[in-house]
């Protein structure tokens, strides 16, 4: 195994700026922060503008729905395969890391990755590409899980979240690496509202995202670095891969886990120490892409992942969806999506603009569904339709022997 550390001219450079107190100035400072009601949710010196955004996450209604959302892999009982949960706290760890050495706002980074993935169907990328065929055949709009995560924190729960937050989280998408990240100002919340409408009506505009500040290019990349070999463990724990060793390809990032972690955290700092940007050498750059690729051939697009999803999630998603569209529109009350999603939502402590029942029911629906966890999905799906066949997972005793 190969572990990289700090030039010693970058180490002497670091600790000299600390001693001195003259590191550089990078992050964004809180008495900058935006939020769209400013007479609310002042700043105190116990609790600064971004920390109040950390508690407003942690305790929203929909973040103890990580625990059972899907990471990659959906059908074992295995406590030791990763779900949303621990990713989420792998990449606000891993963010804090760099961003304690180059002077960031902790607290900004910190929010902006446990929130991140708020907007997460179940059952992962899988669940989320089949939510937006539905959503776009019925209305021509999109679905995508960062846009969604801003709905949920902005829009079903009007948290009054702050503007750097909710950009960071809206442009974090993990799948489009970049060499280099360079921070695009946001001014306003109506810019923001503008962006987010684009990407409602064409996915390609998520593309087109960046984050506002250099926390948010920090949680961005640090997204891929948090689940790049920790999927490869998982592959192995839940018997998709034989051998680790002889399987995955490497280069100067390493092949394990740990080895990913460090040296891709010790590149970037590196190369970002006291700029303007967030930057990787070239050769790591083209390793991450490299690895990430072989990631795709190995695990995401391999049989043993998509083809139960496709063959057994999709139609499930499809019957959900229907038949819950049909009860919002006949509003048949005695549906769970009553009790368990638009009451709830309409008599959460945070007061809306107008009731959330009068939203449209595609959206409702949509909504509805993304917030689920994997267990509460199969178990609705049982209930609505008590006939058909349900998911069989892989047992605890067929991964251990």
């Amino acid at each position: 195994m190969k572990y990289d550390q700090l030039s010693n001219e970058l180490s002497q450079r670091i600790e000299y700026d600390k001693i001195k107190e003259s590191r550089p100035k990078v992050g964004f400072p809180d008495n900058l922060a935006l939020r769209r009601r400013e007479g609310h949710d002042k700043p105190t010196v116990w609790r600064p503008a971004f920390v109040r955004d950390v508690d407003k996450i942690l305790h929203s209604a929909y973040y103890s729905r990580f625990a059972d959302k899907t990471q990659v892999f959906s059908f074992y009982r295995n406590d030791d395969i990763s779900r949303r949960a621990l990713h989420v706290q792998l990449v606000s760890r891993i963010a804090r890391s760099i961003g304690s050495v180059l002077n960031l706002n902790l607290d900004l980074i910190e929010a902006i990755a446990l929130g991140h993935d708020m907007g997460h169907t179940p059952f992962g990328h899988a669940g989320e590409k089949y939510l937006d065929e539905l959503y776009s055949a019925n209305t021509g709009r999109h679905f995508a899980h960062n846009i969604h995560s801003a709905r949920v924190l902005d829009g079903i729960y009007p948290y009054n979240l702050t503007l750097q937050t909710l950009s960071g989280i809206v442009s974090h998408n993990g799948e489009m690496e970049c060499e280099i990240y360079k921070p695009r100002p946001l001014t306003s919340f109506a810019e923001f509202d503008k962006q987010i409408e684009g990407c409602y009506k064409d996915l390609s505009n998520c593309a087109k995202l960046m984050p506002s500040t250099l926390e948010g290019c920090v949680v961005r990349i640090c997204d891929i670095i948090a689940y790049l070999g920790k999927d490869r463990q998982d592959a192995v724990k839940a018997g998709l891969i034989d051998k680790e060793e002889n399987t995955f390809e490497y280069g100067v990032i390493g092949r394990h886990n740990a080895e990913i972690i460090n040296n891709l955290s010790v590149n970037i700092i590196e190369n970002s120490y006291g700029k303007p940007y967030i930057k990787m050498s070239k050769d790591y750059f083209e390793a991450l892409r490299s690895a990430k690729r072989n990631n795709y051939e190995r695990i995401y697009l391999s049989d043993d992942v998509s083809k139960p999803q496709n063959e057994i999630i999709r139609p499930m998603f499809c019957r959900l969806y229907e038949k819950l569209l049909k009860d919002v529109k006949e509003d048949n009350r005695i549906s769970p999506i009553f009790d368990h999603h638009i009451t709830p939502v309409d008599s959460s402590f945070y007061k809306r603009d107008f009731p959330y029942r009068e939203t449209d029911a595609d959206t409702i629906v949509c909504d509805y569904i993304a917030s689920m966890t994997d267990d509460y999905f199969v178990w609705l799906h049982q209930f609505l339709f008590p006939d058909l066949p349900t998911i069989e997972y892989k047992s605890y005793i067929e991964l251990y022997r």
